[in-house]
């Protein structure tokens, strides 16, 4: 490309003129979709990584030097990075989608099974607030332990722990319920 092309991109970038999108588009658009397919391997995911990528060089264009690397450079990366947070968001969100047949819940043994008579959740009550909270929110609204995590902004080791923790205070629950019961 010619530099004073460039240039004048550049200025129209810095002064937030509209044109300048449609000259990117224009003088960059095929090469930087080739980087999108490159690293997405997949046409629809590219296209959006492309407009998202625009959308991302038109917020930031202010941070664009020109004494660090030329235009392309800097398109390139950026729309490289935006692929790559694509690539990475859609195997996240499949991996979520995946469910496996196995499960970290506690079996209770059929010789207990009195006990899916018993009124759990008024049982839980019993707990402490931080124990109920998070049995709550995993057997009861069916969350996963990281969404539990995200939804009550507590780390996911925190979770784990009070959900051992939930768990052995309602298993000696049982146990008394159990002896009471003569089971």
């Amino acid at each position: 490309m010619k530099p004073f092309i460039e240039k004048h991109i550049v200025e129209l970038l810095a002064a937030q003129d509209e044109r300048a999108i449609s000259l990117l588009y224009d003088h960059y658009g095929d090469a930087l979709f080739g980087v999108a397919i490159k690293v997405t391997k997949d046409e629809a995911l590219a296209r959006d990584v492309l407009q998202n990528a625009f959308v991302k060089i038109w917020k930031k264009a202010n941070q664009y030097d020109a004494s660090k690397a030329r235009l392309f450079t800097w398109l390139f990366r950026v729309v490289q990075n935006t692929a790559i947070d694509a690539v990475r968001s859609r195997k996240r969100k499949q991996a979520k989608e995946i469910q496996t047949n196995e499960s970290n819940v506690y079996h209770i043994p059929t010789t207990e099974l009195v006990i899916d008579h018993i009124d759990l959740k008024k049982h839980t009550s019993g707990l402490e607030e931080k124990y109920k909270v998070v049995i709550d929110a995993l057997f009861f609204q069916g969350m996963t332990q990281q969404e539990a995590s995200d939804e009550l902004n507590i780390p996911l080791g925190t979770v784990k722990s009070r959900l051992k923790i939930g768990l052995r205070e309602l298993r000696k629950l049982f146990g008394i319920l159990i002896v009471v019961l003569n089971i």
